[in-house]
């Protein structure tokens, strides 16, 4: 496998041993609820994803196997996401954690992991070939049912909750509210899911940010004030790992535009 690119930022605050991953792993895991892992091969993967640290925590999630799925789809997910340059390794990458996630999913009915990373890593593909496209193929449908099995399982998924308010506004902004019924989205769905988000994570930076791109898409311009209002609370996040440093540094970028 090709080398992948290195985390960007300093990671020494994010090194965590077993002790220090385990007393902080709440507030590590507040949006995804992963419960902690017995095994210690998954716990070390773990601690290579919060230092960022992505391809080596893919790897050795992978050889861990069990709950260390979760963390390779995760580390490809989110590497995938922010630091992969070339677009045709990226939606690869999306469609490999998605395979993944659902074969997780036969392995593990209960696990709402395996819906949430399947839905985050086709919700990521379907932006890359176009919204509209997508939904032409399926996928929101797939997408849509694998998050609300995610809250199903765990109703206290921000992340889930994040997903599912983006999916209601990215359908409603690509196809238009019409349309979108068709797709199961609407505004006031939408709208309630990253409150709900946010409620259920006040510290999350990615949730704050996709509110605030959800709330232009769904309520247009009368809103700008508020979405910016929302970068400017991610921007000042305090980062607990080498994700949230990525979310909080995208937020930042976003002002500077």
């Amino acid at each position: 496998m090709a080398k992948w690119t290195a985390f960007p930022y300093d990671s020494a605050d994010y090194r965590y041993d077993a002790a220090a991953l385990k007393k902080h792993w709440a507030r590590l895991h507040a949006g995804d609820v992963e419960p902690w892992p017995k095994d210690e091969a998954v716990q070390a993967a773990w601690a290579l994803f919060h230092a960022g640290e992505f391809q080596k925590a893919y790897d050795a999630g992978l050889k861990a196997g069990g709950a260390g799925i979760t963390v390779a789809n995760k580390a490809q997910c989110i590497y995938a996401n922010y630091l992969e340059k070339s677009e045709k390794t990226k939606l690869a990458m999306f469609q490999e954690a998605a395979e993944r996630a659902e074969a997780q999913q036969a392995a593990e009915p209960k696990n709402p992991n395996a819906f949430y990373w399947q839905a985050y890593a086709l919700g990521r593909y379907s932006q890359g070939i176009s919204v509209a496209k997508a939904l032409a193929q399926g996928l929101g449908g797939t997408v849509k049912h694998a998050l609300e099995t995610a809250i199903k399982l765990a109703p206290k998924h921000a992340d889930a909750h994040i997903a599912l308010g983006s999916f209601h506004a990215e359908v409603i902004d690509k196809v238009g509210k019409l349309i979108g019924k068709t797709q199961g989205a609407d505004t006031a769905t939408g709208l309630k899911l990253y409150r709900e988000a946010l409620k259920l994570n006040p510290a999350s930076a990615i949730a704050m940010v996709e509110y605030a791109n959800g709330l232009v898409m769904l309520e247009g311009e009368k809103k700008l004030k508020d979405a910016e209002k929302l970068y400017v609370d991610a921007a000042a996040c305090q980062p607990m790992d080498a994700m949230e440093r990525l979310d909080v540094e995208m937020a930042k970028a976003e002002l500077e535009d």
